[in-house]
This record gives C-alpha cells, sequence and structure tokens, in this order.
C-alpha cells in the first residue's frame, strides 16, 4: 500500500492505493476489504485512529483524516523520549487484545498530536501472544531493534 497526502482546499486528507506486491512471509486476501473491515474493528475496540473518509472499493483507494503531528519512529531517531506515549501504547494494546486483536505496533505507525497518540495504520489482526505489545512491538520502542 502506498499513502499520499493530498490537499483539496486548505483540508489535508491520506489517499491509500492499494497495490498488489509479492510477499514471501505473509498472504493476502482482499485487501480493500480488509481495510474496511479492520477499520471497523478498530473503531469498535476504541484505538485512536484516523477517520476514513471515503472507499473506493473498486479502485482500491481510501481516503482517510491526515493527523497532522510527529511520528513515533522519527522521535526515536531523533533521540527524543517518547515515555510520556508507551502507557496510551499500553492502553491501546490492551483494548486491542480485550477484541482479540494486535495492531501494527511498529513506531512508524504512530503519530503525536497534542499529546495524543495516534495508530494511523488501519491494519490488525488476530491476537497471539508472538505479535502481542510485549513480546513484538515494545522491542522497537524501547531501541531493543533497530527501526
Amino acid at each position: 500500500m502506498v499513502s499520499y497526502l493530498a490537499k483539496v482546499g486548505d483540508k489535508e486528507y491520506v489517499l491509500k492505493q492499494i497495490h498488489h506486491e509479492p510477499c514471501e512471509y505473509y498472504q493476502f486476501g482482499n485487501k480493500i476489504e480488509a481495510e474496511n473491515n479492520d477499520y471497523q474493528r478498530l473503531l469498535d475496540a476504541g484505538i485512536r485512529i484516523p477517520k476514513m473518509i471515503d472507499i473506493d472499493v473498486e479502485k482500491e483507494i481510501i481516503i482517510k483524516e491526515y493527523i497532522e503531528g510527529d511520528v513515533i519512529s522519527d522521535l526515536i531517531k531523533e533521540k527524543h523520549s517518547i515515555k510520556e506515549y508507551i502507557p496510551q501504547l499500553k492502553e491501546m494494546a490492551k483494548l486491542a487484545k480485550e477484541k482479540g486483536l494486535n495492531i501494527d505496533y511498529y513506531p512508524t505507525n504512530f503519530v503525536v498530536k497534542n499529546k495524543l497518540l495516534y495508530y494511523i495504520d488501519y491494519e490488525c489482526n488476530s491476537y497471539t501472544d508472538e505479535w502481542n505489545l510485549d513480546n513484538w512491538g515494545l522491542k522497537y520502542w524501547n531501541g531493543e531493534k533497530e527501526l
């Protein structure tokens, strides 16, 4: 998937275009339907995400709210402290687990706006301990694994 920043008048949006690259370690089904379903599951779980403005299933395009702010991966690379956002991340993980989900905890998927942490991807999967926050995601957030 490729995301573009789009501007209409003075309003900014993210245009996400689905593409179909081969992936050796992961099998994809219908990506646009999965994105739409995952968006609904994340809303249901109470995860803070950008609003989906529109979806064109035929053209495989999603228009979503643009969350302007600092990307967590950039803060980590620039050696800024992210400790204040860990409680919000853990709350998201708790909400996801309660709904039987894991989100993609990789730091590029999180933006801070007005001290609030947003999960800006819609990807989520069925919960497994292997891919939960403690066993996978925090390793990138705390620097155990390189970005």
